[in-house]
């Protein structure tokens, strides 16, 4: 059934929707947010699962309201505000489709530094919506980076979490799923979605900007299981001698999509596994393999996340695997804060804070330190509701809304 059948079956007309587009882009410097319409539209009597059928006519709508101006968008909004209920549909959380039987939901903090305010404005909207419809909500802390892991991050991760989150279902580390990737390795391997590239990170790119195939990507079976041996094996591949590439496509208009790699060869010490594992994957194949095996239903992350959401979806479709609904959040911009958890753990090194705590700090535990409440968090949280627009913000501006929150 096409769009045009949903709305007329629904009595949800065109106009009904340019109504409350017009409304949120209003209330959005000019700038309207799907989410925030479909929102408004249940309370017209859309039906969940008719979101997909209808979306396409939302977001043309939308489009064309981006193009006018904001005066133009006011006056459009005024001929047809008399469809609009006076509900105020920015109350609570918009819906997600599909969540009728509950959602399952992820947070992937690495544990490289201390948790700071920029987690709890991209992630707590997860945690929030699973207390909504029910369902799990994951901690999986991302450690297949040995040389970057930071022991005590452990312990800590687990307390900010408990304390901004509080409805984790489990705790989970990336690197004690070590064999299950090398499962799922082995898998591509022998359908043939993979191979083991020896060519050096020069000679590679060179290939990628000639969009010509690397020759290791002719490798037969053999071969390539053995190069995939020879990673695993001690005295075999030295780090940067091979990576295992997933086989895309070489001449993809966009060059981050160009056979990017799994895996490589790591042989620094892990904190937790020593040098059990020399090989170690990568992001996009960690986060592939656990969304699939976890059943994530729902992902929501930020904008500078979609090269790697379309990479993840490459993989789910090679096993046949629908690929969760994926929001891209609009990235928030400090002006004066210290967000780069390596930066703090460096600045806190050299002495210039007195430890993750410091009171002059943004993180988690400072937050906690300084008597904010989570529900203050949830109510900025809820009010920024989902939205793909870019903000820049000041610290100072920032902890005055939330102050006002948390009284």
């Amino acid at each position: 059934m096409n769009a045009y059948f949903v709305l007329l079956n629904m009595k949800i007309t065109p106009e009904k929707i340019r109504a409350y587009a017009l409304k949120n882009a209003l209330a959005h410097e000019g700038k309207a947010q799907a989410p925030s319409v479909v929102s408004a539209l249940f309370n017209e009597g859309l039906e969940r699962n008719k979101v997909k059928e209808i979306m396409p006519k939302i977001q043309e709508i939308i489009k064309e309201i981006e193009k006018l101006s904001l005066e133009k968008q006011k006056k459009q909004f005024e001929d047809l505000q008399d469809i609009v209920s006076e509900r105020d549909h920015r109350e609570g959380l918009s819906e997600l489709p599909n969540s009728n039987k509950g959602v399952i939901m992820r947070f992937r903090p690495a544990p490289s530094g201390p948790l700071h305010i920029g987690h709890i404005i991209s992630n707590l909207i997860s945690s929030m919506y699973v207390k909504k419809y029910g369902g799990k909500f994951y901690i999986i802390i991302d450690d297949t980076n040995p040389e970057e892991v930071l022991k005590d991050s452990y312990r800590k991760i687990k307390k900010d979490c408990d304390w901004i989150f509080g409805n984790a279902s489990k705790y989970i580390n990336s690197s004690d799923r070590m064999k299950l990737y090398y499962e799922y390795a082995k898998k591509l391997i022998k359908l043939k979605k993979v191979y083991v590239c020896t060519c050096s990170s020069e000679e590679f790119k060179k290939f990628s900007e000639n969009k010509k195939d690397c020759p290791c990507r002719k490798l037969s079976d053999k071969e390539n299981k053995d190069r995939w041996n020879k990673m695993l094996d001690k005295n075999g591949y030295k780090a940067g001698e091979a990576v295992l590439r997933f086989k895309s496509n070489m001449q993809d208009p966009n060059p981050a999509m160009r056979d990017f790699p799994l895996a490589r060869v790591n042989i620094h010490s892990h904190p937790k596994q020593g040098k059990k594992y020399r090989v170690w994957p990568l992001m996009n194949l960690v986060v592939a393999v656990d969304d699939m095996e976890l059943k994530m239903t729902h992902i929501i992350r930020g904008k500078d996340h979609r090269d790697n959401a379309l990479r993840q979806e490459m993989i789910f479709k090679v096993f046949n695997k629908k690929y969760p609904w994926t929001f891209f959040f609009g990235r928030v911009k400090f002006t004066d804060l210290v967000l780069s958890k390596r930066k703090i753990t460096s600045l806190i090194k050299a002495g210039e804070f007195s430890g993750t705590d410091d009171e002059r700090l943004p993180t988690i535990e400072s937050l906690r330190k300084r008597g904010y409440t989570k529900q203050a968090f949830e109510k900025f949280v809820e009010q920024r509701g989902l939205t793909e627009v870019d903000k820049v913000i000041s610290g100072k501006d920032l902890f005055n809304v939330l102050d006002n929150f948390n009284k």
